[in-house]
C-alpha cells in the first residue's frame, strides 16, 4: 500500500534523464530512464522530460489529478526563485530557460526546480542516510565535488541560491588550476578528475606504477576507478595518490565541521566505492584538524540512495515544498 501523496521526480542531467513516481515515504512506484541527447536542443530535451513523466503515470495507472507536485532537478547555474535554468555547461543552447513554468504548464501540475546537488542533499536527508538529523552536510565526490547544506532541518540556499559550493573551498592557494578558474579548490585536489590528473603526471614522468599497465599505455584510459583498482592490488603510487587526495578532502570536511558543527556528513558519488581508502583519511583529518567538541559529535557516513539519488532528491524537493 503506497502513501497517499504522490509526486513525480525528474532528474535532468547532461547524459540522461531519470523520472520516477514516488510516494511520501520515498517508495519508487514507477520509473523511467532515457538518454538526454542534449545536442538536439532544449525543446527536444524538455519533450523527453514530459514523456518520462507521462510514462511513469501510465505505468502506475494514475492521472495528473492524483499527482500533488513535480520536482525537477537540473545542473546549475539556476535562478531557483524564478524557476529558470541559466546556462549549464553540459546543456548547450540553454540560456535562461523557464523550465519550471514550461513543465508546469505542459503537465498541469505544480512544479518546483532545484539544483542537483542541493536536491541530492534533500533526498539523503529525507529518505537516506540523513534520516532523523537536523544538521547535515551532503558531499558528492565523483568527476567533481559538490554538496548541499541542511541547517536546522532546512536546505540552506544562501543570499542568491549559491550556497553549498563545497568543491570550491580553497585548500591550497597556489595549487592546481580548477575548472572554475581559481587555484587549489577542493575539486582540483580531491575529485576523480584531480586523481586521474595526478596519475597521468606520474606516468608521464616515468614513475614505475601498475597504473600504466592497467591503462595499456594510453593516458586517456587513466581514471579514478582504474587508480582505485591499482591501489587495491597494492600499487604504492596509486595508494599515495588516493591517500593525498582523500587527505585534502578531509581538510575540507574539517573546515565544514568547524564552520557548521553538523551532526552528520554524508558522502556520495562514485569515489565512495573505494570505501575505507576514502572514509579513513577523511575521518582522521577531521579528528586532527577540527575543534575537539564538534569533531567528537560528527559522524561521516556513506550515502544510501545510490543511483536513485537524483529522482528521490527531486521527489524530496516537491514533498518539501508542499509540506
Amino acid at each position: 500500500m503506497v502513501s497517499e501523496r504522490l509526486v513525480i521526480g525528474i532528474d535532468l542531467g547532461g547524459t540522461k534523464i531519470g523520472t520516477a513516481l514516488v510516494d511520501s515515504a520515498g517508495t519508487i512506484i514507477a520509473h523511467d530512464y532515457q538518454e538526454t541527447h542534449a545536442t538536439e536542443g532544449q525543446k527536444a530535451v524538455i519533450e523527453r522530460m514530459l514523456d518520462g513523466a507521462r510514462r511513469v503515470m501510465a505505468q502506475a495507472r494514475v492521472n495528473q489529478s492524483q499527482v500533488t507536485a513535480v520536482g525537477v532537478v537540473a545542473p546549475g547555474p539556476l535562478d531557483i526563485e524564478a524557476g529558470v535554468v541559466v546556462a549549464p555547461p553540459n546543456l548547450p543552447g540553454w540560456d535562461r530557460v523557464p523550465l519550471k513554468q514550461l513543465i508546469e504548464d505542459a503537465l498541469g501540475i505544480t512544479t518546483f526546480l532545484e539544483n542537483d546537488a542541493n536536491a541530492a542533499a534533500l533526498g539523503e536527508y529525507r529518505f537516506g542516510a540523513g534520516r532523523g538529523t537536523e544538521h547535515m552536510i551532503y558531499v558528492t565526490v565523483s568527476t567533481g565535488v559538490g554538496g548541499g547544506l541542511i541547517l536546522d532541518g532546512r536546505l540552506y540556499h544562501g543570499a542568491n541560491g549559491m550556497a553549498g559550493e563545497i568543491g570550491h573551498i580553497t585548500i591550497m592557494p597556489y595549487g592546481p588550476r580548477c575548472g572554475c578558474g581559481n587555484r587549489g579548490c577542493l575539486e582540483a585536489l580531491a575529485s576523480g578528475t584531480a586523481i586521474a590528473r595526478q596519475a597521468r603526471e606520474r606516468v608521464a614522468r616515468g614513475v614505475p606504477t601498475l597504473i600504466a599497465d592497467l591503462a595499456g599505455g594510453d593516458p586517456e584510459r587513466i581514471t579514478a576507478k582504474l587508480i582505485a583498482e591499482a591501489a587495491s592490488r597494492g600499487d604504492v603510487e596509486a595508494r599515495e595518490i588516493l591517500a593525498e587526495a582523500m587527505n585534502y578532502l578531509g581538510i575540507g570536511m574539517a573546515n565544514l565541521v568547524n564552520l557548521f558543527n553538523p551532526e552528520l556528513i554524508v558522502i556520495g558519488g562514485g569515489l565512495t566505492n573505494i570505501g575505507e581508502m576514502l572514509f579513513g583519511p577523511v575521518r582522521r583529518a577531521i579528528d586532527r584538524r577540527a575543534f575537539r567538541t564538534p569533531a567528537q559529535v560528527v559522524r561521516v557516513v556513506q550515502a544510501e540512495l545510490g543511483d536513485n539519488v537524483g529522482v528521490l532528491g527531486a521527489a524530496a524537493v516537491a514533498l518539501g515544498q508542499i509540506g
